[in-house]
């Protein structure tokens, strides 16, 4: 059996990334394809209540506590679900994998790329996504959209301008350094048109 395929989904708080990962899974399976729709932190009991912690805005977290907490998950969903659905050659469509820790702890928090880079390779066993989609909005536009959320912000989202202009810049970065795996997609057009830029963006893996 070929192995599966892991199409990651990156970008900014408000880029739309969920809005994009469930229209690419619906557009996927009505092609015949069979996905599976996966989310970090996340996709598996464990990491879901990693998931609480790290968004508690009750809870006082350091930086680094903050970039294990997300490894730990991370390694969770790893071993728990993403090894066996690549083994039975599932496509799965994952909303944020490394690159969001790369950017957000390596790079927001300050506590450097190839630190984080280091811990995640650990925890991933070095596992890549074969396409990683990277919804480039600004950080204005991102957050303007979260205020649009009828949801309470999360700790990460109540940081300030200085942490997202880090996090944006970074993910430029990582593009740049890894133009095949990483397609950038203009995530301030409409939802259609972002769809039709992502599947075009993985249409070789198809």
């Amino acid at each position: 059996m070929p192995r599966g395929t892991l199409i990651t989904i990156e970008g900014l708080d408000g880029a739309g990334k969920t809005t994009l990962t469930r229209a690419l899974a619906q557009e996927l399976a009505a092609r015949g394809r069979t996905v599976k729709l996966l989310r970090e932190p996340g996709g598996v009991h464990l990491s879901e209540r990693i998931r609480e912690l790290v968004k508690d805005t009750s809870l006082e977290v350091s930086p680094h506590a903050e970039a294990l907490l997300y490894a730990a998950a991370r390694a969770q969903l790893v071993q728990e679900r993403l090894l066996a659905l690549m083994e039975g050659g599932t496509l799965v469509l994952l909303d944020r994998f490394v690159d969001s820790s790369l950017a957000y702890q390596g790079a927001g928090r300050e506590l450097g790329v190839e630190q984080i880079r280091a811990i995640n390779r650990f925890a991933t066993g070095g596992m890549q996504p074969d396409r990683t989609l990277l919804l480039r909005i600004s950080p204005t536009a991102g957050r303007a959209r979260l205020q649009t959320r009828a949801l309470d912000p999360d700790r990460l989202e109540l940081e300030g301008e200085e942490f997202f202009a880090r996090i944006a810049a970074a993910y430029e970065d990582l593009a740049r350094a890894e133009p095949q795996r990483i397609r950038t997609v203009d995530a301030e057009q409409p939802p259609e048109c972002v769809l039709k830029d992502a599947l075009s963006a993985i249409a070789d893996l198809l």
